[in-house]
Formats: C-alpha cells, sequence, structure tokens
C-alpha cells in the first residue's frame, strides 16, 4: 500500500444499499415463482396435461381447470399455488415500492427519457453507480460493468476477445435487456438505434445489443452528470 499498488474501493451509500436490496429481493421473489410455475408445468405434462400459453394472472385458473377432473393431482398442486400466489402479491408489493421510488427520483425521471430504459433498469442504475463522480470520464462505465473486450496479450500478440463480463452481474442484464427494448421493441426511431442498426447489418443483431448495451451505459453517466435528457436527434453544430 505504501508504493501505491492498490487503489481505494468504492464504498456505497447507505441509500444505494436499501436500493439494491430492494431489486434483489424483487429478483429472488421473480425467480422462485418463475421455478414454481415451470416445476408445475413438467408435473402436469407427465400427465399429458399442457398448460400452453398463460399469462401469470390466468396461470392458477389455467392449473385448477386441468386437474379439475384429478382430484388426487388437485391435492398435490394446491400447496404450490398457494405458494405461487403469495410470492406474485409480494413481488406485486416491492414493485410499487420501486415505481415510487423511481416516481419521487429525479435522475431516474431522466434516465427514463431513453428508450428502452424503464423503471427497474434506471434504478438499477442509480444503485450501482451510487456516485457518479467516482468516474472521471463517462467511457469508463462501460469497462467498470463487463461491457469492454477483454484482450489476450502474450509478447507481441494482442487480440481483442469477448466482453469480460466483470463487474456487476444484474446492471449488465439490465443494459443488455434496455438495448434489446430499444431495438426490437421500441418502434420509435433515434439516432442512436440507427447506429445499432448499422453495427447489426455488418455484425449481427447480438454484436450490436452488446455494443448498444454498452453506449447506453456511457450515455446514462452523461445524462445524469450533465443534468439533461435524452435527444432523439443528433444536434447540428455550425
Amino acid at each position: 500500500m505504501r508504493v501505491g499498488l492498490y487503489r481505494p474501493v468504492h464504498v456505497k451509500t447507505l441509500r444505494s444499499q436499501k436500493l439494491r436490496m430492494l431489486l434483489t429481493h424483487r429478483k429472488l421473489l421473480q425467480s422462485k415463482a418463475i421455478a414454481i410455475e415451470n416445476d408445475l408445468r413438467g408435473t402436469l405434462r407427465n400427465f399429458g396435461l399442457k398448460v400452453g400459453i398463460a399469462g401469470w394472472t390466468r396461470f392458477e385458473a389455467r392449473i385448477e381447470e386441468l386437474v379439475e377432473d384429478v382430484p388426487d393431482l388437485a391435492v398435490l398442486i394446491e400447496p404450490l399455488l398457494v405458494v405461487r400466489r403469495v410470492l406474485r402479491e409480494q413481488i406485486a408489493v416491492l414493485h410499487r415500492r420501486l415505481l415510487t421510488l423511481v416516481r419521487d427520483d429525479e435522475v431516474c425521471r431522466r434516465l427514463m427519457t431513453i428508450p428502452g430504459v424503464g423503471p427497474v433498469v434506471a434504478l438499477t442504475y442509480r444503485a450501482t453507480v451510487d456516485v457518479p463522480a467516482r468516474f472521471r470520464k463517462s467511457k469508463s462505465v462501460g469497462a467498470v460493468f463487463g461491457l469492454t473486450c477483454s484482450r489476450e496479450q502474450s509478447g507481441e500478440r494482442d487480440r481483442p476477445g469477448a466482453i469480460s463480463r466483470c463487474g456487476d452481474e444484474m446492471m449488465r442484464a439490465m443494459l443488455y435487456e434496455a438495448a434489446h427494448s430499444m431495438l426490437v421493441r421500441s418502434t420509435r426511431w433515434s439516432w442512436l438505434k440507427a447506429w445499432a442498426m448499422q453495427i447489426a447489418k455488418r455484425r449481427g443483431m447480438k454484436r450490436a445489443i452488446v455494443a448498444l448495451a454498452r453506449r447506453l451505459a456511457v450515455i446514462m453517466h452523461r445524462i445524469w452528470v450533465d443534468g439533461t435528457e435524452f435527444r432523439w436527434t443528433r444536434e447540428v453544430t455550425a
């Protein structure tokens, strides 16, 4: 430490830790509910009963409809349906809390002006970055989240590889989801989507989504620092 080989580590603020706990618990409950639903689908398939396409609101009614004429199966499935129902109710409670926090947070509202960035992505970014001043350059954010290419260096060889996947896994997944939403679901065009579509034509959609996710991380940091909102078109400078 005397010779300066170690760098200081950022300790998250108490507010950031609480936001992260909310996001982590919400994700945990979601994973458990999905696991129960998948288990029910697989179990019923063994008896020739296919659930098919059923949203989370109609899932329980569909299960009860399938086992209506099979009382012994209904008795075994009922406990899982009760647990799933409680999980979904608590997920809704946490999600309402999340929406309330985002609505009252000025930074999150500005981040959501970016197409594809919703409340969950904005709050995850808010909690993960915590203090934007700890990044001297906005371009550094993509590397911290593991969205920049790793390099294989040996002697005179220097080859770029796949993305490093280091850093915060949840944030990386949220940025990838936001980029995918912008390219696939968003119907409104912007200079950013046009830029990503050009990459998709040359390198493929998957690489374009990763590149867009990396650039989203940079743009979100810049918006946070500058106090601005997303610009849909590039400004023409004289």
